[in-house]
């Protein structure tokens, strides 16, 4: 609420506001017309009035839990994080899972070491990761410890894997969709017979639970099902142009990939595709005139099959049964018919992927050879006769977009990509093992963030944007703070933070450069101003929890203090422990969050209502 008060002063001390609301601080001379004093009922009645509820006195308006989990490490392990898994939920109502990092530390020669945390009572799981020279490791916290008991691995062939008996040879010879269009007209694809990819099949040792249980989680929580959503993600991962490729080892062991997960649409659009493979020397790919044209000239190598790979109800299931190897058929760019290959590639080649999709619903709307290299995938993405380019021109993404990126889950290394046009990269998984080189890069998640919202006055509005504080623990002895938003007329301060230039006693509209009675960030439209960000040391015992750590507001205009909401109290103050999208301005919070009333009448429902804005009603 944002209309100011007229203070009885005399009348306020009698009242007695206790926490939460408190009353005047021992300052001089406050303003006798800055609003009048009213009771914690009053206060309680006002706040049912607009919300439309009676308020429980078990509301503690908490939906945060607090914990500690004990790491034992080997001396690979250089740090640790924990991260909680949680679900949220996209403008369209679909569920889809997040992980978010709580607490991290640096190990210095530590055989355990025990974390803090924070984290939403509504959660699918915490992890812990154990960064290592060769790669990050992660495990489900089962209880209140965990050990780190794998070895890092220095080759992806230390998992053997029989190559196929017999021989193999070039059976077919095909031109490209690419070619057939016109953008590369001498494209070949070369394929074995139909029956040499069923003897092609390698069985292999299935995942166990917990590891089948670790690539859903991760995947989709680095990579969640949220259209358009994951390309600069992809893109900011580096596994892009050059960078795309496997180099190979020159081992004895065959180049292995297995599919392991595909999630079809309603044309079945991955079943009806096909996984390709190329390979080149990177001196020619380096001495090349047109690096693109270099890499459209090498043949294309057909390796599965995914219609014969994924039978039966396959859909959305993670497992691995069955691997396929890679046959090196020799340098020439147009090898012949009865070209026999063999499972051992030369040290130092480069080799790349792509998947072709073949689906003949929607008038061939589904057809074209899609690239990892985003290099090569400029014409698929730009041609109007397929849907492919749907998504590029809908939301201006760049034609040369990758159609995969590498995850590195534990020591494997999964491929993950994009069949269609959400650029979601999971609707495909491949592990790829054996006689290539593995990628060491750990995937960084976002620390989790945690919401303070503020009503500046006794009776408010209760579209709690008056003051908006987000806070995010960096490490053991590091938070952020950052203040996003000022939706109030009256002079306002921030206390207990104390880093930066947020200070106890500095006004808040003055931080962002403006005068007071002007609302900053709560308006639709309006100017954006940057957060006010500062960093504070604290203790390793640290949580948002504890009363003694948490921020509040100092109304200079009305003498009041307002902390966060205490049991059985309306909601003038509250913590939510997520990036949180907050009303815009004079829009209540139960109509920016519909469930929001199911949770203050019930604590134990709706206990994600925060995950589930409004469109329109909230600041984006």
């Amino acid at each position: 609420m944002k209309k100011l008060l007229s203070l009885a002063v005399l009348g306020l001390v009698l009242s007695g506001c206790v926490k939460g609301f408190e009353g005047m601080e021992p300052e001089p001379n406050p303003d006798p017309e800055q609003g009048q004093g009213v009771t914690d009922e009053e206060i309680k009645n006002h706040a049912e009035e607009i919300l439309g509820f009676t308020i429980p006195d078990n509301q503690d308006w908490i939906s945060t839990e607090s914990g500690t989990v004990t790491i034992n490490v080997t001396s690979a392990v250089t740090k640790v994080a924990v991260m909680a898994l949680v679900a949220q939920t996209d403008e369209d109502g679909e569920t889809y899972n997040s992980m978010t990092k709580l607490n991290e530390a640096e190990i210095k020669d530590k055989s355990s070491i025990s974390l803090n945390y924070d984290v939403p009572q509504k959660n699918e799981g915490l992890y812990v990761a154990f960064y290592t020279e060769k790669g990050c490791y992660y495990k489900k916290v089962e209880g209140n410890s965990v050990t780190f008991d794998q070895v890092a691995k220095t080759r992806a062939v230390t998992r053997t894997v029989s190559a196929p008996s017999g021989t193999f040879a070039i059976g077919k010879i095909e031109s490209s969709f690419a070619a057939e269009r016109g953008w590369i007209p001498d494209e070949k694809l070369y394929m074995l017979s139909d029956e040499d990819y069923n003897r092609m099949q390698i069985p292999v040792d299935p995942y166990n639970a917990e590891y089948n249980a670790l690539v859903r989680d991760l995947v989709f929580a680095y990579l969640p099902n949220k259209a358009y959503n994951n390309l600069d993600k992809v893109k900011a991962a580096g596994y892009t142009d050059d960078n795309a490729y496997r180099v190979t080892t020159g081992e004895d062991g065959p180049i292995v990939i297995s599919p392991i997960y595909k999630n079809d649409g309603g044309y079945e659009e991955v079943i009806n595709s096909d996984l390709y493979y190329y390979y080149f020397k990177p001196a020619d790919l380096e001495n090349a005139a047109d690096k693109v044209a270099f890499l459209q000239s090498l043949p294309k190598f057909k390796l599965i099959p995914f219609g014969n790979h994924f039978v039966g109800d396959k859909n959305d299931v993670v497992e691995k049964t069955i691997s396929y190897a890679c046959l090196y058929f020799g340098d020439s760019k147009t090898p012949a018919l009865e070209t026999k290959g063999t499972f051992k590639f030369p040290a130092g080649y480069k080799i790349g992927f792509m998947v072709r999709a073949k689906t003949t619903d929607e008038n061939k709307k589904k057809q074209g050879e899609l690239y990892f290299d985003g290099r090569l995938n400029v014409d698929i993405n730009n041609y109007d006769k397929t849907n492919f380019t749907s998504s590029f021109k809908k939301k201006n993404l760049p034609l040369d977009s990758p159609r995969a990126t590498w995850l590195k889950i534990n020591d494997r290394s999964i491929m993950c990509w994009e069949s269609g046009t959400d650029t979601d990269f999971n609707d495909i998984l491949l592990e790829v093992e054996g006689s290539v080189e593995p990628i060491y890069t750990a995937h960084e998640f976002e620390y989790n963030t945690y919401t303070f919202c503020f009503e500046d006055t006794q009776k408010g509005d209760y579209d709690l944007n008056d003051v908006v504080i987000k806070a995010k623990r960096i490490n053991e002895t590091t938070v952020e703070y950052s203040l996003e938003a000022c939706g109030a007329y009256d002079e306002l301060c921030v206390r207990n933070v104390n880093a930066g230039v947020i200070q106890d006693n500095v006004e808040i509209h003055s931080l962002f450069g403006v005068d007071a009675k002007q609302f900053v960030n709560t308006e639709s439209g309006a100017e954006k101003h940057a957060a006010i960000t500062a960093r504070k040391t604290v203790s390793e015992s640290f949580s948002f929890l504890d009363e003694i750590n948490q921020p509040y507001v100092y109304d200079v205009t009305t003498k009041h203090t307002v902390k966060l909401s205490l049991k059985g109290q309306d909601p003038h103050g509250i913590m939510i422990p997520f990036d949180f999208k907050y009303p815009v301005e004079k829009v209540c919070i139960k109509d920016a969050y519909n469930e929001f009333n199911n949770w203050g009448k019930n604590p134990v429902n709706s206990t994600n209502w925060y995950t589930k804005p409004v469109t329109g009603k909230v600041i984006e």
